[in-house]
């Protein structure tokens, strides 16, 4: 029998996230801070408007692009939050999950042998969605003494004449950077002066633990050739309902709303109807998620320089990206020997590149109760590696 399989497909790794959460699963009194997902539930008001839907029979499907009324809320939130205005009818998708936006626009954009710019360490799904685009990753390694920012000069370093994409992963899954103003503005101009296009992934725009949160679309020049990406899984606790939204130039939205009406058809409709009450009355709920998940990051930032572990300072997402090098193990070893032995999952830098060798990705998306128990085993599996 023939290989019935694509040999693209073939090469591309599972992703490494999973891995140690399906093994803690299974582990009796084990903690895993592992999965980037919120520990709240879904705002009442906003289960309730599903809840709603489905109780008058709005279980349809909506057209290929969204609910009217949503794509419009999508418009008017992204005029309050960034000032930047967006046409719902021609400019905005709503899509299964910001996962989707992603693959949409790559495949919508990418020619094959184009290459893609990926800063890493970063989300798991942009290099084998470039990949199955036909596009050619290429990375850029960012550095803890930078804070894990892009700088402009690793930009210009990494851009060639086949240079189609970048793709900004801020803020950022895993390390929790950050890219402000002054950070976006340098950017900006290698773009325009190349003439790239940029796919920016701002699925955590609203944990974010500084003043004057700024967009790549905010820069002068930059909305005309930027895709952008968000939804409402981390903002509103919504991972299971399955919804994000890409707005971008219509000649760039119309070839994703292509792919995306013969792959999926539309988004759930139930969904969609929450997400719209979301948007309209749930600035209260991320207010109080954010200022909970700041409480935490701050607890595990002190908690890291008491106990002497090396973590640069984030600012956005809900994780923390610690130094374990000076214990001379993998990330790899060190999160399998942290589990193992004191019950608590993690995972390794790796997962999201090679470039994070050294580092553990910990998510804050969990109890302050689990933090503490959990922080108090790694003090615990420290002292114990340092004698």
């Amino acid at each position: 029998m023939r290989n019935p399989l694509n040999k693209k497909v073939e090469t591309i790794k599972p992703s490494g996230i999973r891995k140690f959460f399906d093994i803690v699963s299974e582990m009796k009194d084990a903690i895993s801070l592992g999965v980037g997902e919120p520990d709240f539930d879904t705002p009442w008001h906003v289960r309730d408007e599903g809840i709603y839907s489905l109780e008058k029979g709005r279980t349809f499907y909506t057209s290929n692009s969204g609910l009217k009324d949503l794509k419009i809320e999508i418009t008017k939130y992204l005029k309050r939050k960034l000032d930047v205005s967006y046409d719902f009818n021609t400019e905005v998708m709503v899509t299964v999950g910001g996962s989707e936006g992603i693959d949409a626009a790559l495949r919508a954009m990418v020619d094959p042998g184009d290459e893609v710019l990926i800063p890493r360490p970063c989300y798991v799904s942009y290099d084998p969605c470039t990949v199955l685009a036909g596009g050619v990753p290429v990375y850029i390694d960012l550095k803890e003494e930078n804070e894990f920012r892009l700088t402009a000069r690793e930009l210009e370093e990494a851009i060639t004449d086949k240079t189609k994409i970048l793709i900004l992963p801020f803020p950022n899954n895993p390390t929790g950077a950050i890219m402000e103003r002054k950070d976006l503005e340098e950017i900006a101009k290698v773009v325009i002066e190349h003439d790239l296009f940029v796919i920016t992934d701002e699925i955590y725009c609203e944990l974010y633990y500084k003043d004057d949160y700024t967009s790549i679309v905010q820069i002068p020049g930059m909305k005309e050739r930027t895709v952008y990406i968000n939804g409402f899984s981390k903002s509103y606790a919504m991972t299971g309902w399955r919804l994000g939204y890409a707005c971008a130039p219509e000649v760039i939205l119309k070839q994703m709303l292509k792919i995306h009406q013969f792959a999926i058809m539309c988004a759930p409709t139930t969904s969609q109807y929450a997400a719209i009450e979301a948007l309209k009355n749930g600035e209260d709920d991320v207010k109080m998620m954010r200022d909970a998940y700041d409480q935490r990051r701050r607890f595990l930032m002190e908690s890291f320089k008491n106990m002497g572990l090396k973590c640069f300072e984030p600012y956005g997402a809900f994780y923390v990206f610690p130094c374990i090098k000076e214990f001379g193990m993998t990330s790899e070893e060190f999160a399998t020997r942290f589990l193992e032995e004191e019950k608590v999952a993690v995972v390794p830098g790796t997962a999201f590149g090679d470039c994070g060798e050294g580092y553990l990705r910990i998510s804050y998306a969990y109890s302050i109760d689990n933090l503490k128990i959990a922080i108090g085993r790694l003090e615990k599996f420290i002292e114990k590696l340092r004698k």
